[in-house]
């Protein structure tokens, strides 16, 4: 009997996920830190470039976030992570996952040093990840940040603990108000790891709930990124907190619509507007119009896209709307008069090609 070949015809666009990983780890992360996890090995089964920014994008996080979840996988050896001496991250090294212990170790696997300005996501193959602070630096530095606490997995004796607590009634019914709703067992997990984690005070949670109320948003996960912020921040009372998101004024969130994003500025967001307004003292006209043209231009870096825009309008001296469309003229001048020149009219084509043909004619003439 003849042997025969087994093949297909088309290709298994699958991501392999360890074992390992659903067993021991994903239970106790959060699901930004899965989520972010999850998509490196994506990125990495299609050999895709990514960065920092991509990864917020794709889920609506911060910044903050995404480094907070790659801080957490490397905490419990699922990756490595590796900077420079500017202690900007130049490389994400996924670890092997060793099952005969349970993951408690990861194991590295050979791994081919980073080029400049790439991140390796995975063993052997190389993964190039876009670090826009080299090519774009924000336009302030901040401060390091003070890193929250990981939110952990409450006990029903914690939850029984946080219901018999002095005040548990008057904060729930409080906040059932704010978000007019009843609270699920989820929700009060999220009020134990403010008060308890964060150590936020009863009166700066009833300040934060009416502070993202009044914003229109009520989803608890938004309210704990909003919360994360100010920790990291230090704001410890509803004084500090009224101070801080008062530096945020209306335009800036206007700003960061017109640039689809809905999130809470992020530091480096709000020192590119603050860039926009006061060094190159643009108002909201014409930043609205360069954030437009960003958005039909990209959906990914849009803050570094447009800040691009408006360097080069402040060094062309833009001031009014009608600045820039003087500027769009003068292009679109320039760029049809290089176009023109590098064309060669017909007429010359004509006249050349006859011109060598009477040449050629008269010499055979001669010739006879």
């Amino acid at each position: 009997m003849s042997e025969f070949k087994v093949y297909q015809d088309y290709c298994l666009d699958a991501t392999l996920v360890s074992n390992v990983f659903i067993d021991n780890y994903m239970g106790n992360a959060n699901d930004a830190q899965i989520k972010i996890y999850l998509y490196l090995l994506r990125v990495l089964c299609a050999h895709k470039s990514c960065s920092i920014s991509d990864l917020a994008d794709q889920f609506n996080y911060t910044e903050k976030d995404v480094t907070r979840a790659l801080k957490y996988w490397e905490k419990n050896g699922l990756l490595s992570l590796e900077y420079d001496a500017s202690k900007n991250l130049t490389g994400v090294r996924l670890l092997d996952l060793d099952s005969t212990s349970n993951g408690a170790q990861g194991q590295i696997r050979q791994v081919y040093p980073p080029e400049d300005n790439t991140v390796t996501l995975a063993p052997i193959v190389q993964i190039p990840l876009r670090t826009e602070a080299k090519t774009v630096p924000a336009p302030a530095a901040s401060a390091p940040a003070v890193s929250a606490p990981e939110k952990r997995i409450y006990t029903a004796d914690d939850i029984n603990e946080f219901k018999n607590s002095e005040g548990f009634n008057e904060l729930i019914f409080i906040i059932e108000q704010y978000l007019g709703k009843t609270l699920t067992a989820t929700d009060i997990r999220t009020l134990m790891y403010l008060k308890d984690d964060l150590k936020f005070s009863t009166d700066l949670i009833y300040f934060l709930f009416e502070y993202c109320v009044g914003k229109g948003k009520k989803d608890l996960r938004y309210i704990e990124k909003v919360a994360l912020g100010w920790y990291e921040e230090g704001i410890k009372t509803p004084k500090e907190a009224s101070r801080s998101t008062s530096k945020y004024d209306k335009e800036v969130y206007e700003i960061m619509k017109l640039l689809g994003k809905n999130s809470v500025p992020t530091k480096s967001e709000v020192a590119f507007i603050t860039r926009w307004r006061n060094e190159f003292g643009y108002g909201l006209e014409i930043i609205s119009e360069a954030c437009g043209r960003t958005v039909m231009a990209t959906d990914k870096h849009r803050f570094e896209y447009a800040d691009k825009i408006l360097q080069s309008w402040n060094t062309s001296g833009v001031k009014t709307t009608a600045d820039i469309a003087q500027l769009d003229e003068r292009f679109t001048e320039k760029k049809t008069r290089d176009q023109s020149k590098t064309q060669v009219p017909q007429y010359k084509k004509f006249s050349h090609r006859d011109s060598s043909s009477d040449s050629d004619l008269e010499k055979e003439l001669l010739s006879n």
